[in-house]
């Protein structure tokens, strides 16, 4: 099977999954039927590789997380424009145990868990399933290379069921550890573990088998197997975790040992050799077609075929087939620093690089047209369904494309990159040693930060201001609010960070557009709140388990606090 094609892999995965599926209960009820027969499961390379591919399918790309959209919207970034939406449940605070737009998430990924376990036991026989059909001489470098990509395989499903649960840490706190799938019984409990639990675990999956994967298809003799799981992208799970871990939400007491952990797992991978990570040239461009495929900034990334959803869902109301469904908000517009002097008739002007990448606002030119959100304008927000903040989102979003056509383009969803890397290994640093102790790695905490902002032409951080832990926190957080920003990570950061009952219950301001002079073009914006936003401290820090999980549990699975 040498040099195996990635998509056909998942192609397949998706109806294996399927009979995986079909043959259990539910799947975390705390009863696993796990029993597998001759007569219900096939026993050949194909099947073999088949389940291979299957832990792989509940992978989500970030571009349909909530409203068949980015997840922005549950934070302070953007406001959702549509009458009817999901995100207003985390926007009032209104996640309950019967209402959780991501309730499905928990299944999801148990079942990504049952089949990467359910793999490694059907491995097991997997040298017989190799050599069926085939002639030990005459196949030999297929049988070689299908038992390399065997021991790949099974180093990936370690690796996969380490990302679920970090995922679902990330929700939840601790969960049930699943770590078998044969049961004389057929049924098995699960007691819940507690989040360090979790994280152990899923540190000692990767530290066990991060030594099996390939370092970096890209530069392999298995190029087309790029897409599955890499020394580096297991090393970025770990590093995420550790840094989540050390953070205030899971780390009350401020254990300095755990910013260490950190730290040390970020640079780890930073100076693993083979992995050739660099920022890319541009930052705008990087996000869209198949840059980040080819890009040394990616450590790993879901793809996709070609499509137009993220178009049709963002493009403005006034271009055809577009539906303007999200508006970013002032409040992170106005945290854009400026490169050059203010000029006082345009906010926008002399704005750090990464604000026109990631956003369209009045006067900025989209689509080969000047954006012009005043009344009468062509982007005039009081239209049905307009921009309720004065602004669209533009990062990720191909330009020019034929919506009415149905015309599509590339699409791929970075998870995890080399900049966040940085500020990631930035913040560990700073918390672990302050800004500018190296601790014998290769640099600072300062240095960190400050190569991510010159990939922007921005000047480096203040040092007067920064100089300390606590005031270089602030800039790390600063950073990671316009570096990341539209990527799924703004949520999760104020809750990590116990910023969320703040941030979140404040007002999602946009501004009001008033066109005051038409040749040249001369407007005035004011500021003004367009909704307002609502967190619970006491309750949505995590997310609930649903009533049916708690219910099939038996007893084993506790509610999380404030449900």
């Amino acid at each position: 099977m040498k040099n195996m094609k990635f998509k056909y892999i998942v192609t397949m995965a998706t109806s294996i999954t399927l009979l995986l599926v079909s043959c259990e209960k539910d799947l975390l009820d705390t009863k696993l039927d796990t029993e597998r027969t001759p007569e219900t499961i096939a026993t050949s390379s194909s099947a073999l590789f088949g389940f291979a591919g299957a832990f792989y399918t509940p992978l989500r790309d970030g571009f349909t997380e909530i409203d068949n959209n980015v997840f922005a919207t549950v934070s302070d970034e953007a406001q959702n424009n549509l009458p009817t939406n999901d995100a207003l449940f985390y926007n009032q605070g209104l996640i309950s145990e019967t209402i959780n737009p991501e309730s499905f998430i928990y299944k999801s990924y148990y079942e990504g868990i049952r089949a990467a376990n359910f793999f490694l036991d059907y491995a097991q026989d997997a040298d017989t399933y190799i050599l069926i059909g085939k002639d030990p001489v005459a196949d030999a470098s297929v049988i070689t290379n299908d038992r390399q990509n065997v021991a790949w395989f099974k180093a990936e499903a370690h690796i996969a069921k380490a990302f679920y649960y970090s995922e679902l840490i990330k929700r939840y706190g601790g969960v049930p550890i699943v770590n078998q799938t044969l049961d004389k019984s057929g049924k098995i409990n699960i007691p819940r573990s507690t989040y360090n639990q979790v994280v152990e675990y899923i540190v000692k999956e990767i530290d066990d088998n991060k030594a099996n994967l390939q370092v970096n298809w890209k530069t392999s003799a298995f190029s087309g197997n790029d897409g599955r799981f890499t020394l580096g992208a297991a090393l970025a799970i770990k590093a995420r975790v550790l840094l989540y871990a050390a953070s205030p939400l899971n780390n009350p007491t401020n254990d300095v040992e755990k910013w260490k952990r950190a730290a040390a797992a970020c640079n780890e991978l930073i100076t693993t050799p083979g992995l050739n990570l660099a920022l890319n040239q541009f930052y705008g461009s990087y996000f869209r077609g198949t840059a980040p495929l080819t890009s040394a900034e990616t450590i790993f990334a879901i793809r996709r075929p070609a499509n137009n959803t993220i178009e049709k869902e963002n493009y403005p109301i006034a271009t055809p087939g577009g539906k303007g469904a999200i508006s970013p908000s002032d409040n992170l517009v106005a945290a854009y620093e400026y490169s050059g002097t203010p000029n006082p008739t345009d906010p926008y002007a002399n704005r750090d690089s990464r604000l026109a990448n990631t956003v369209a606002y009045n006067g900025s030119t989209w689509n080969n047209r000047v954006m012009d959100f005043s009344v009468g304008g062509t982007d005039d927000m009081s239209k049905a369904n307009g921009s309720k903040t004065g602004y669209y989102l533009k990062k990720f979003l191909n330009d020019n494309l034929n919506l009415v056509q149905n015309a599509t383009a590339q699409h791929n969803w970075v998870v995890f990159r080399y900049a966040e890397l940085l500020l990631n290994y930035a913040e560990a640093m700073n918390e672990a040693y302050g800004p500018d102790n190296n601790n014998g790695y290769g640099k600072t905490a300062r240095q960190a930060v400050n190569e991510v902002r010159a990939r922007s032409a921005m000047p480096i951080i203040n040092i007067a201001t920064t100089n300390t832990k606590d005031g270089f926190r602030l800039a790390v957080k600063h950073e990671r609010r316009i570096e990341l920003a539209f990527e799924g990570h703004r949520y999760w950061d104020l809750l990590r960070w116990k910023d969320a009952e703040i941030v979140l219950n404040q007002p999602i301001i946009g501004v009001k557009v008033t066109k005051v002079s038409s040749n040249p073009n001369v407007w005035t914006y004011q500021k003004a709140a367009v909704a307002t936003r609502k967190f619970n401290a006491n309750a949505n820090y995590l997310y609930p388990f649903t009533r049916t999980e708690i219910v099939n549990s038996n007893g084993t699975l506790v509610q999380n606090p404030g449900y």
